[in-house]
């Protein structure tokens, strides 16, 4: 078992920048460094959406197309954490902002039943 607890979120304007972090805890026999791990966001009335995607051991990456160029998602494996550094805000980016921990492929990375383990959420509010 995983425990994710995100942070950093906030209210901005159109065009600030945030970053969010997650620390995980991870139950014994796991290691952080091995998880796939993801942040997927969630609007009002809207169903979770996919952001931001890193693999545990090959560190691949991958982003939805509405984030491409703006937003990265990185990780510190000595500190347990990912991050997701967020650019040039706009005020459709505004959600819940979740992490997630999970063991994921090439054909369901984007998708919220490939994690097991998810956070609590952190408002990200964006106004223009």
């Amino acid at each position: 078992q995983v425990t994710l607890v995100e942070s950093g979120g906030g209210s901005v304007q159109t065009g600030d920048s945030l970053i969010l972090s997650c620390v995980a805890s991870v139950a014994s026999g796991r290691t952080f460094s091995s998880l796939d791990m993801g942040w997927f966001r969630q609007a009002p009335g809207q169903e979770r959406e996919f952001v931001a995607a890193i693999r545990g051991t090959t560190w691949a990456r991958d982003y939805a197309n509405s984030v491409q160029g703006r937003f990265i998602i990185s990780k510190t494996n000595a500190k347990n954490t990912l991050y997701l550094h967020m650019t040039n805000l706009k005020p459709e980016d505004t959600a819940v902002y979740f992490c997630a921990a999970g063991t994921v492929s090439n054909s369901d990375y984007y998708t919220t039943l490939a994690y097991s383990d998810w956070g609590q959420g952190t408002q990200v509010t964006v106004s223009s």
